[in-house]
Order: C-alpha cells, then sequence, then structure tokens
C-alpha cells in the first residue's frame, strides 16, 4: 500500500498541505467574480471556482479548519474518509463518509457549507483516501482559519475529544 501512496504522491505531484495530507491544485477559474457581486465575507475578488486533489495517509489527519465559500468533496480512489463538520452557528456535529462503497454508508460527493469548521480522517484502519475538493467561489487563503484547539474547545466543549484528536495547536 506504500507504494500506492508514493505512485499517487509522485503521479499527481501533491505537496504537503498546510492543515495536513498532500495536494495539488489542480484548477483555478481563469474567470473572476468581482467583490461587489459576492457576499461581503469575501475582502476581494474571487476566481469563480477551484479544485484540487487531496491525500491523506492513516495517522495523518486535515485539522479542522473553515472557509468562506462551500467545498464539494468528491472520492476517488483507496480507502473511506471521514469528514467532520461542526455548525458553527449551532454546535450541531455530522460526519460524511466518502468512499466507493456500494454496499456502505459512504458517498461520492458531498458538501461542507461555508462557515462550518471541518477536520478529515481515513477512516479507522485504512492508509490512505484520495479526494478532490471544489471550492466556488474560489478557494484563497484569505478565506482559510485554522483552529486554535482551545478556543474551539471553549465554543464546542461538548466536541472536545473530537477537537483534542484533530487540532494541532
Amino acid at each position: 500500500m506504500e507504494n500506492s501512496i508514493k505512485q499517487w504522491v509522485d503521479k499527481l505531484q501533491l505537496l504537503p498541505h498546510p492543515e495536513g495530507g498532500f495536494y495539488k491544485e489542480n484548477y483555478r477559474s481563469p474567470e473572476t467574480i468581482d467583490a461587489a457581486c459576492i457576499p461581503e465575507r469575501f475582502p476581494g475578488s474571487r476566481s469563480m471556482s477551484t479544485a484540487i486533489y487531496f491525500l491523506i495517509t492513516a495517522g495523518n489527519f486535515s485539522a479542522f479548519h473553515r472557509i468562506k465559500s462551500d467545498e464539494c468533496w468528491h472520492f476517488y480512489t483507496g480507502y473511506p474518509l471521514w469528514v467532520h463538520m461542526i455548525n458553527d452557528a449551532t454546535g450541531d456535529y455530522a460526519v460524511i463518509e466518502l468512499s466507493n462503497d456500494p454496499n456502505g454508508t459512504g458517498v461520492f460527493q458531498a458538501v461542507v457549507p461555508a462557515g462550518y469548521w471541518f477536520a478529515s480522517e481515513t477512516k479507522a484502519g485504512a492508509a490512505f483516501s484520495l479526494v478532490g475538493c471544489t471550492v466556488a467561489p474560489g478557494f484563497d487563503f484569505a478565506d482559510f482559519e485554522l483552529a486554535e484547539r482551545n478556543q474551539l474547545i471553549a465554543e464546542f466543549p461538548e466536541h472536545t475529544t473530537l477537537i483534542q484528536r484533530l487540532t494541532r495547536f
């Protein structure tokens, strides 16, 4: 299985992602949306859409973070991926399983709504998950916020164990 991970990293030219795992932006719309035409939460114009490949390996995780756009996740190959979400407004928790198992509970695609805190990890015992993420309006690091563990726990103490496990600082 380790060879498969290295093969995907090499084939797709993946790089370490700041939130964990590996990624490569494989699409950025050449057209932009003017700041006056998108919600005020965006501090400037944005690409219409962006897309990345994203690979998570066993023992690694994508730390809790949030962005200002909806993010559509797509399953490609490997093993199931869990996407953990906390609704910032209500504190409600949900998990999405991305997979290609027609007999399981997974789905090929799912959306994390704008503003939700979310983190991802391979399903327990899985070696890796290769997925894609599409964002519209397009992703910009100015719209990215990495969770700070103690602050997130203070806001959502009912999710302390999960937050401790899926944050980096």
